[in-house]
């Protein structure tokens, strides 16, 4: 999340997480919705300049980045609990 600091990507990372946590219908407090929304857009990020590279710039482009990566979060946390 570059270029928009560190309460912007607080703020982005909350609102992220909440949107992913509706999407995917799980059950997560604030603070795992925050971590949730900053470390989807961040691995999102790492995989679409690998990929692409680049990735979606401004503020609604993060939004957008970090709900995508936030709902892989949870669907790849529930697929490695089915296994275990």
């Amino acid at each position: 999340m570059a270029g928009i600091g560190w309460l912007g990507a607080i703020i982005i990372g909350a609102l992220a997480g909440w949107i992913a946590e509706k999407i995917m219908k799980a059950d997560h407090g604030l603070l795992l919705n925050i971590l949730l929304g900053i470390a989807g857009a961040l691995v999102l990020n790492f995989i679409l300049v690998a990929v692409a590279g680049g990735t979606l710039g401004g503020v609604i482009g993060q939004l957008i980045v970090a709900v995508i990566g936030a709902c892989l979060l949870i669907w790849g946390y529930r697929m490695v609990r089915r296994s275990t």
